[in-house]
């Protein structure tokens, strides 16, 4: 490993350590509930998930689990609980979930990553992973992507290291 690899991760170390450099603009998450599996995404108009509970309260605990999980990233307020939802439960259910991260694999995300010197665009797509900082065109990771996946925890694939030519 040479030395600017070793300078990246020391980087990648401190960036994850504040998470809220990164903001997701759009994500979309296979949620395995309990009974089912559903897909949750967040976009320009908001969030949405395929489950039964969001298209009857427009909130569900697959969305509230996301919402914690990643609120330092998401720069916006929870969605309201609404008349009508079972809220005890369903806010049992999101901090189980929110405890069972084997549940959710994220599938893509796009998101603006504030560095050191300036802003980058990363995004990532069934485990291929692409970044505006010129030390991902040449190594295929970089400092922004390495800190995104230590602070999703396992929820996205690695990135894979190009060899120095």
């Amino acid at each position: 490993m040479d030395a600017s690899m070793i300078n990246k991760i020391q980087k990648a170390s401190e960036y994850a350590s504040q998470p809220e450099r990164a903001t997701f603009n759009s994500l979309t998450v296979q949620f395995h509930g309990a009974n089912s599996s559903h897909t949750v995404e967040l976009g320009s108009e908001g969030w949405s998930c395929t489950c039964r509970g969001f298209q009857t309260y427009a909130i569900c605990p697959h969305i509230m689990t996301l919402e914690t999980l990643l609120k330092p990233m998401l720069k916006r307020k929870p969605l309201p609980y609404a008349p009508g939802q079972n809220i005890v439960s369903d806010v049992r259910k999101a901090k189980r979930y929110s405890q069972e991260l084997d549940r959710i694999r994220i599938v893509s995300f796009e998101c603006s990553f504030e560095g050191y010197n300036k802003n980058h665009h990363i995004t990532y797509d069934e485990g291929r992973w692409t970044s505006t900082a010129s030390f991902f065109a040449q190594r295929g990771v970089c400092s922004h992507t390495m800190a995104l996946e230590k602070i999703l925890k396992g929820l996205v694939e690695p990135a894979r290291v190009q060899p120095v030519a």
